[in-house]
């Protein structure tokens, strides 16, 4: 699926709403591997005027080796450990869309700082999608295993509790990107501003839990 083409919409008053409501907030998606976190935080940070950082890039950077090499060299709890230091170091540079990695929001230090200076949304992305998006990639240390599905599944189970006490949930699928950017900023308007522009119904896939 495609649509670079089809230009983004764009509603002035809802970002801009959106954009004083945040204040020195961030935005943060988070989720399973495959949601879209990367695609969807580059269009919501375009719409919305803000920076936009892949923490999985940046800790690759600061490690100067790719995250499978990390895994390898030295375990994932290394790796867990420096991705909370260097997402903790993206929080504090001032208001930005980031997306994290899957397994970021398991951790209570990180959770606690996202709560404390962002809003999380939590980009919902059941098995076969995950699996059609992930499947043919060699970069997902947790996915190289003999059952990749089982894997998945298993990750999903212990995962999606905590990412459920994220901000917002929205359904990540095989919808066009903007379609899902649109959701996500109907949902920050409403939480932040407490309701959306007048006239507008509540998008499908929209879900605050907050």
């Amino acid at each position: 699926m495609s649509d670079a083409a089809v230009p983004a919409p764009t509603h002035p008053t809802l970002e801009a709403d959106i954009a004083a409501a945040l204040g020195p907030r961030s935005i943060v998606l988070v989720g399973m591997m495959g949601a879209g976190k990367s695609t969807i935080g580059r269009r919501m940070a375009a719409r919305l005027k803000l920076p936009f950082t892949d923490a999985d890039t940046e800790i690759e950077t600061a490690a100067d080796m790719t995250i499978p090499e990390i895994f390898e060299t030295h375990g994932e709890a290394y790796f867990r450990d420096g991705e909370a230091r260097v997402i903790a170091r993206i929080l504090d540079s001032g208001p930005i869309v980031l997306a994290t990695g899957g397994g970021a929001f398991m951790r209570e230090e990180t959770r606690s700082r996202i709560r404390d200076r962002a809003i999380s949304i939590w980009l919902k992305a059941d098995s076969d999608i995950i699996m059609r998006r992930v499947r043919r990639r060699a970069d997902r240390p947790l996915l190289q295993t003999a059952d990749p599905e089982a894997t998945v599944n298993r990750l999903l189970s212990e995962r999606e509790p905590v990412y459920g006490t994220a901000d917002l949930t929205i359904a990540s699928r095989d919808v066009p990107h903007d379609r899902i950017v649109d959701e996500c900023l109907e949902a920050l308007h409403a939480h932040l501003c407490g309701a959306r522009p007048a006239g507008e119904p509540p998008p499908d896939g929209l879900n605050a839990t907050s």
